[in-house]
């Protein structure tokens, strides 16, 4: 069965290949997401990425598997995007400073007619960050296309003091879960 990535993460598409995935195409989906209010976060990020999917779909053949995936960090159950400039950088990690956020990634299938989502959660503990280490991490222009600000597999590693949950969700492509969703349509 032939694999779309309905997405352009370079990290999601590291990740794939590093599962053994070699052989797939890359749609990314181009549309505005859109976060709509009173959802939870496990059916917000479900609902992204399945849009993202069915957007994608119509550039694949009924016999193709999409795979898409969102990910989001939530402070206090509100949800925090990628940062617009880098002055939303900073304030983002300075609430994410000395407290614990969570990440949740939606992962969306279409094969044909089937439709599956599923939710993965992973939570991290970040220290207490300075603003001189804010200011140094934000001119590395690292954090500007990453959700919270900061990407957990590389310069902003330093910022966390611990993960309860799976690492690779963190990155943006729960790999456990993914798998397991993957055997029901080989």
């Amino acid at each position: 069965m032939q694999i779309v990535l309905a997405s352009g993460s370079p990290r999601r598409l590291e990740l794939l290949r590093m599962i053994g995935y070699e052989n797939f195409r890359v749609i990314p989906d181009t549309n505005d997401e859109e976060i709509a209010p009173g959802l939870s976060p496990e059916m917000t990020v479900c609902k992204i990425a399945l849009q993202k999917a069915q957007n994608v779909s119509r550039f694949c053949t009924e016999d193709e598997l999409i795979i898409a995936a969102d990910t989001l960090v939530f402070l206090e159950g509100q949800p925090i995007s990628k940062p617009n400039d880098p002055d939303q950088a900073a304030q983002m990690l300075r609430m994410l400073s000395g407290r614990r956020h969570t990440v949740f990634t939606g992962i969306a299938l279409i094969n044909g007619n089937i439709r599956t989502t599923c939710a993965e959660k992973t939570e991290v503990f970040f220290r207490e960050l300075s603003d001189e280490e804010i200011h140094a991490y934000i001119i590395t222009g690292e954090p500007m296309d990453k959700a919270g600000a900061y990407a957990a597999q590389g310069k902003g590693s330093v910022f966390i003091e611990r993960i309860e949950g799976d690492f690779f969700n963190v990155m943006g492509l729960p790999l456990c879960r993914l798998t397991q969703m993957l055997k029901n349509f080989s």
